[in-house]
């Protein structure tokens, strides 16, 4: 992977088959603007054609996950702007890529925050972590997928009320409607060490599995159940064709560990 510097996002691999983005606008509670879209796809895309990572963790800071779209970016578009240029349009990239993401929120997730991490495949939050779609308190709607998301995540009745109220929603209360897969404990740095490791694990299976995996999981947000049945098993079956398949049923049926090597 190239070493190349971002100017709103930072990069690393902490950890054997992990790669981890974290958003870096601090003066701004890391407000998603286009320019950062952009290097977060970038390297979202990246890491997605590295072959060494099997996981992707995305985070931003203890104070701000992210607070939100870029109102001074906006304030003063016009519709005909928004429209032809597909304004926010492609934030549904992300939700192209194959390798498994997980949001690792602390501190505020608002609006588009809110929205990037609804994107995101696997939600884990710190205690800090606060929810929220506060856009009609700028005369607006969600426009980057909160409505659509967190309706199939939580229901009509409770999107309804976040949407047409605004209000704020907890860690506790995300993780009690299965927003998010649960809230870590308490600690500085806690929630991305945790999400990193979930990222370790991930990565120490196969890949074509595991992005099968996920395939799978997200076809049942599209297709009917019987349709959804019928593509889950051919999933199942194409996979009888990889290595990994072979090597993972025999190291169960000779008790050892498997060696996958993602073929």
């Amino acid at each position: 992977m190239s070493t190349k510097q971002y100017n709103n996002i930072l990069t690393s691999k902490p950890e054997t088959g992990v790669g981890l983005i974290t958003l870096n606008r601090p003066k701004a509670l890391n407000a998603l603007s286009s320019p950062l879209m952009l290097e977060l796809n970038e390297a979202l895309a990246e890491f997605d054609a590295d072959d060494s990572v099997g996981a992707i963790v995305l985070t931003g800071s203890e104070r701000a996950f992210a607070a939100g779209a870029d109102i001074k970016e906006m304030k003063d578009k016009e519709f005909s702007d928004v429209y032809k240029n597909r304004f926010l349009e492609n934030w549904t990239a992300m939700t192209k890529i194959r390798k498994p993401v997980i949001a690792a929120v602390s501190g505020y997730a608002l609006g588009g925050g809110c929205e990037l991490a609804l994107m995101c495949d696997i939600i884990l939050a710190s205690p800090t972590a606060v929810f929220g779609q506060p856009e009609i308190n700028l005369g607006v709607i969600p426009g980057g997928g909160g409505t659509q998301r967190l309706a199939l995540a939580i229901g009509k009745s409770r999107t309804m009320e976040l949407v047409l109220t605004g209000r704020n929603f907890t860690a506790q209360e995300a993780e009690k409607w299965g927003v998010v897969s649960k809230v870590v404990g308490e600690g500085e740095g806690q929630v991305v060490k945790e999400a990193v490791e979930m990222g370790k694990l991930i990565a120490s299976k196969g890949q074509i599995a595991v992005q099968a995996g996920k395939e799978a999981v997200n076809a049942a947000y599209e297709l009917t159940l019987a349709e959804g049945l019928r593509f889950e098993r051919r999933l199942f079956h194409g996979l009888f064709a990889t290595k990994d398949q072979k090597e993972g049923m025999a190291a169960f049926a000779e008790k050892r560990k498997a060696n996958f090597t993602h073929s």
